[in-house]
């Protein structure tokens, strides 16, 4: 079902925030602790995406191998420092295929975006949500899966104008009317702000001083960790966090 984390918060090494804590994003894509019966790895690729603070445009790293394989990594993870960083690790659907646009996150204009889960019924059960989209929108998807998709949908109602916890409300909620048990744990980031889903799937907030991490497992024991209640939002920046029930907003 993927892991994934968003971070934003005091500027830290890409290495102390996805390879080197006791359960780190590198160890949760061969061991990971929760997969909830959606796998058991997370070896079908890797994204990190981060932003230098010279540009509004993050920079982008996306691999179709396992992120464990990666030998350059490492290196370039403890030469990097960012203050805002949304990575996941992805565990591909079957039929779905494994090539490096496939990997979360996703990004275009400023955003980063990430979906942990699956759309039941795929293809067929979204068909009709996919329509809504400009035909250019289609053509031009990533790759066929489903996690573009929702990253299509999602920017087509944030170019509208709707607010980031309104459309990610939204549309996971739309997506689960027309495909019920959806599996739906979405992350979004500008790099000032995370928003995320929790929906049948692990989500978890850890609160550090002036920093704030949103991922699918916690990478320590720190008791510090609260897990977000299944179908909420959460909205954080580095001096809050918000946790309302969708629909509810």
């Amino acid at each position: 079902m993927c892991r994934h984390i968003a971070y934003v918060g005091e500027p830290v090494r890409l290495a102390d925030l996805l390879l080197t804590p006791e359960h780190s994003l590198l160890r949760q894509s061969w061991a990971p602790r929760d997969m909830r019966c959606g796998g058991t790895v997370n070896a079908d690729g890797f994204g990190i995406g981060w932003y230098t603070g010279s540009s509004p445009e993050p920079a982008l790293l996306r691999r179709a191998v396992p992120m464990w394989t990666d030998t350059a990594l490492p290196r370039l993870a403890a030469e990097i420092t960012s203050g805002a960083v949304l990575a996941a690790v992805r565990s591909a659907t079957v039929g779905m295929p494994v090539v490096e646009t496939a990997s979360a996150p996703f990004a275009r204009e400023g955003w980063l975006f990430s979906h942990n889960g699956v759309v039941r019924g795929w293809p067929a059960a979204v068909a009709d949500l996919a329509s809504t989209l400009p035909v250019a929108a289609l053509l031009t998807l990533e790759a066929p899966t489903d996690a573009a998709l929702l990253w299509a949908l999602l920017w087509h109602r944030l170019s509208a104008g709707d607010k980031p916890a309104d459309a990610m409300a939204s549309l996971v909620v739309e997506v689960e009317a027309a495909a019920p048990g959806s599996r739906l744990n979405l992350l979004l980031t500008d790099g000032r702000q995370i928003v995320g889903t929790s929906w049948t799937h692990s989500l978890w907030v850890g609160e550090r001083g002036s920093s704030v991490v949103i991922a699918s497992e916690p990478y320590d024991d720190d008791p510090a960790w609260r897990e977000v209640p299944d179908r909420h939002l959460v909205v954080a920046t580095r001096s809050t966090v918000d946790i309302t029930q969708i629909g509810a907003q």
